[in-house]
């Protein structure tokens, strides 16, 4: 049966590690990122796929950095046929790309060449595409530059954020991966080079990429706002006090006030006045210091009392 090591780390990645398991192939090892700190309490906290990986009684490596590591010594030594990777969150280094003789496959959430790099789900809404989906690639010294084996596709809906779609990917990755394993496998697939020309990058979401502009249109305001819900979670300041919007939709309000002002208020939420008229309509935000929130109890909260006109930044 053939040998794989498995290298994944967020949520992502769980269930096509789970695949793999379920599926019969002997997983050698699981690689995943070292535990890190979460929360307030700085509570140090396994990584999911680590999770995964001991409720399935696998072994598991943690290099803090792989290259030049003894881990990767480990890996090497190992001899898997085939190494599987999915936002495992490190570059592979040659030696070890060139380890498996079926080679190193990765499960990249985009079409590539679209979005290579670290943030695809997150660049893809923000972006107001269309479609997006999951590429099956083998993997080369540049990043997501690799040869293509497998592509599938699915549509964004208006209602997806950052998170649902990071769910619908995985599984669609799952899937996917559970079909092109075989083919790989007897040496049957497709090796399709990328069109180095169209490819475009989605690097790792900035602070400045958080802060809402609204002189820019809704529907720009709006694909920024689910597009980093629920992680970093976009911004803008009322009063000079930050305040997280969680959640919104687009409004049905027309109006030629100055972008920023809220020019509605509602029970359940308030509408704020985006570059070309048009307005977005805020459900969910998190003033600073607090938790997060419906409009509706903010809009109740004691001392958090907005009018119309109030300007956001």
């Amino acid at each position: 049966m053939t040998k794989i090591v498995f290298m994944g780390t967020p949520d992502f990645s769980v269930p096509i590690l789970r695949m793999i398991h379920e599926e019969g192939y002997v997983v050698a090892a699981v690689v995943t990122q070292p535990d890190r700190p979460v929360g307030r309490k700085r509570v140090l906290t396994p990584p999911p796929v680590k999770e995964e990986a001991m409720k399935l009684g696998l072994p598991v490596l943690q290099p803090e950095k792989l290259r030049d590591s003894q881990e990767l010594q480990e890996i090497i030594a190992l001899k898997p046929d085939l190494i599987v990777t999915a936002a495992y969150g490190q570059i592979l280094p040659k030696n070890l790309l060139d380890t498996p003789p079926l080679g190193c496959v990765n499960v990249h959430a985009s079409l590539l060449p679209k979005y290579r790099g670290g943030a695809p789900i997150h660049q893809a809404i923000i972006d107001g595409e269309e479609k997006t989906g999951v590429t099956i690639m083998y993997m080369a010294e540049k990043l997501d530059a690799g040869d293509i084996i497998s592509q599938r596709e699915i549509t964004i809906e208006d209602s997806d954020n950052t998170g649902i779609l990071f769910d619908k990917l995985s599984v669609l990755g799952r899937d996917l991966l559970k079909d092109t394993l075989p083919l790989i496998i007897n040496g049957t697939n497709e090796r399709i080079e990328q069109d180095h020309s169209k490819a475009t990058f989605a690097h790792n979401i900035s602070r400045e990429q958080e802060r809402i502009d609204w002189s820019k249109d809704a529907r720009v305001v709006f694909n920024q706002i689910r597009g980093l819900s629920p992680w970093p979670v976009a911004y803008t300041t009322l009063n000079g006090e930050n305040i997280k919007i969680w959640s919104a939709k687009m409004g049905n309000t027309s109006s030629k006030e100055q972008a920023g002002k809220v020019v509605k208020i509602h029970k359940e939420s308030f509408e704020i006045v985006a570059g070309n008229g048009e307005t977005v309509e805020i459900l969910e935000l998190q003033p600073a210091g607090k938790k997060r929130m419906t409009s509706e109890d903010y809009l109740r909260g004691t001392g958090m009392k907005l009018s119309i006109g109030d300007q956001f930044e």
